[in-house]
């Protein structure tokens, strides 16, 4: 998974944590401007140029009221800010600066615009309109659970582990500068949360079960112990002495006297307030206004206006059809027994484990070599990017998936990193391994996101922004091309593959089964273990992620089945003039678009193409 784990809300900057939490970009509208509307009179020949300043002009107001975007995008301009976004004022900003922008925008008007500046007309407009619909939704009253939580947060940038960098005297300033406005934030938390529980919008006590333990590991007497430490630990020996002894004690009363106080703040509020006050039911529904909340987010994970009945019953059609596929597979290896056999082979088996951390991450960076060849014969485009594969950090691979993938800087000096979850072993297969490699990495996620943030030409809101039905679709359409890249050959393998497609089926039945038809998380967790080879750990984990972020998890399948029907269209009619090649450059050339943006270009291609 990447980009955005969260359902969108008016509060950018908090859409800005989640998103850095997952790995994703944030969403292009953020805060407090006044731009003044455009001419509506602008000539058609003019009217592309004009946008294009006008987005330009957006975006750099976007990274000095989103600093976090700007971090991320590896501008290190803001990097000593940190507004409060969890509070009300940053929700009225958000909501001032989109309606003012979305006004400029539209009083130029989409007449006479065409190619790549439609497109980017479209997409602003959708995108701000979306923005505004999601104010119906108080997501801010839900500002901390196991998966995005500003504790979790706080740790991976100050630990020196994402993208706050930690290279100069002015790097380790600028950390502490922000890390003094991290204690107003931690309290806003609280007193979104207790609104929360006023209103009756609160989280499932699962959930915020599994946030103490993070809190734990994250929280210590002394400096030293605490991952807010490393940075003086790896401090650069370039430093003056002087330098060194002041950031160290500067650093030390920041750790213990600030953020350690802050932390205990927030989880004394949760045990003794907010946990007791917590709901026992698992989906959506039981809030208010819950069911059209929910559609909402299903909205915005797929890009389409599929009804929660209507996703749930694809998924349940879609299980059916991969258990067909799996069976054969079952006959080709020559086992007997049921589809939960072979389940249970899969999980139980020692020869399907590695046998260390070491040796999993070996064998992932292996996977890039044997998938190049494939790689060459099926595209064109490829980032120019570096890529590297790390282990997810230990204090947040309890709860993390099994990987992630987290976008370069754009000045080049952060590579791509997809991040391998190596916690609980004996539960990360080697059947696995491949299928995750070609969704998280190559050709899934690091081709897509780190080719669109290279494109040049288009409007800085499109190479940054996502659309997540397109690029999770993308991530398992990756999967599905597995053999014909040259891997996947095993029959295990190729297995692997399947039951993660047939996971991603399994979640278009279990969220909307979670969200709009009222089932427990007992019910959840047992409909995975019985219709895949998911094991215990996985299926508690998916089942709590699908709690925490409602709606997110239909976008892979939903996205997928769109890439895999624009393909089948275009092979169909264009016979032999089919070229695998020119349809992948197409799909991504454009960098994330909306299914539907996408299923009008690819039709325009196939009819281009039909002439030549």
């Amino acid at each position: 998974m990447t980009a955005i784990p969260t359902a969108r809300t008016p509060a950018l900057l908090a859409l800005a944590v989640a998103a850095a939490l997952a790995g994703a970009v944030a969403l292009p509208f953020a805060a407090n401007a006044a731009p003044q509307a455009g001419p509506a009179t602008a000539t058609a020949e003019s009217k592309g140029q004009q946008l294009n300043r006008l987005y330009a002009e957006h975006w750099e107001e976007t990274l000095k009221l989103n600093p976090l975007q700007a971090t991320f995008q590896g501008d290190s301009r803001y990097n000593d800010q940190m507004p409060n976004f969890l509070s009300e004022a940053s929700r009225i900003e958000a909501h001032d600066f989109t309606t003012r922008w979305l006004k400029r925008i539209e009083a130029i008007g989409p007449e006479g615009l065409s190619g790549q500046d439609r497109l980017s007309y479209d997409i602003f407009v959708k995108t701000a309109k979306d923005a505004l619909e999601s104010e119906k939704y108080p997501t801010h009253l839900l500002p901390v659970d196991q998966f995005t939580n500003i504790a979790a947060f706080a740790a991976q940038l100050g630990s020196g582990s994402s993208a706050q960098p930690f290279k100069t005297v002015k790097d380790y300033e600028n950390w502490r500068a922000r890390a003094s406005k991290l204690p107003e934030i931690f309290d806003q938390a609280i007193v979104n949360m207790r609104e929360g529980v006023r209103q009756g919008v609160v989280q499932p006590k699962p959930l915020m079960q599994k946030v103490l333990p993070q809190f734990d590991a994250l929280t210590a007497d002394k400096a030293e112990a605490t991952l807010f430490w490393n940075p003086i630990k790896n401090m650069p020996a370039s430093f003056s002495d002087a330098d060194k002894a002041r950031l160290t004690a500067e650093y030390r009363t920041m750790i213990e006297q600030e953020l350690m106080p802050a932390y205990r703040r927030l989880r004394t509020y949760i045990v003794e307030e907010y946990l007791p006050a917590c709901r026992d039911t698992a989906g959506m529904g039981d809030l208010p206004n819950g069911q059209n909340w929910y559609a909402f987010n299903a909205y915005q994970s797929t890009s389409t206006r599929l009804t929660p009945a209507q996703i749930h019953q694809i998924g349940l059609d879609e299980v059916a059809r991969i258990h067909g596929e799996m069976h054969e597979v079952i006959k080709d290896v020559g086992l007997k027994g049921s589809l939960q056999d072979f389940f249970k082979h899969l999980t139980t088996e020692k020869k399907f484990e590695f046998e260390s951390e070491e040796a999993l991450l070996t064998y992932y960076r292996s996977i890039e070599a044997r998938l190049e060849p494939g790689l060459d014969r099926m595209f064109n485009l490829k980032p120019k990017a570096g890529f590297e594969i790390r282990p997810v950090e230990a204090f947040r691979a309890q709860s993390a998936a099994g990987g992630q993938y987290s976008p370069p800087s754009e000045d080049g000096t952060r590579p791509g990193i997809f991040y391998v979850n190596t916690y609980d072993l004996p539960s990360r297969k080697t059947w696995d391994s491949e299928d995750l490699f070609l969704h998280e990495a190559k050709p899934g996620h690091h081709f897509q996101i780190a080719l669109q943030q290279e494109l040049k030409g288009l409007p800085d809101f499109r190479r940054f922004g996502r659309e997540i039905a397109f690029s999770e679709g993308w991530g398992l359409y990756s999967e599905t091309i597995g053999r014909e890249l040259g891997v996947l050959k095993d029959p295990y393998m190729y297995f692997g593959m399947l039951q993660n497609e047939l996971w991603r089926a399994i979640r278009l039945v279990v969220d909307t089964g979670f969200h709009s038809k009222g089932w427990t998380r007992e019910e959840v967790i047992k409909y995975m273990l019985e219709n895949s080879a998911a094991g215990e750990t996985d299926s508690v984990s998916e089942a709590e992620r699908y709690m925490a972020i409602p709606g997110q998890a239909l976008a892979y399948k939903i996205g997928q089945m769109k890439i895999t029907e624009l393909r089948a269209r275009a092979e169909k009619q264009l016979g032999s003039r089919f070229d695998i090649k020119a349809f992948h450059d197409e799909v991504l050339k454009d960098g994330s678009v909306p299914l539907d943006v996408l299923e009008a270009k690819i039709d325009r291609w196939i009819a281009e193409r039909k002439k030549v």
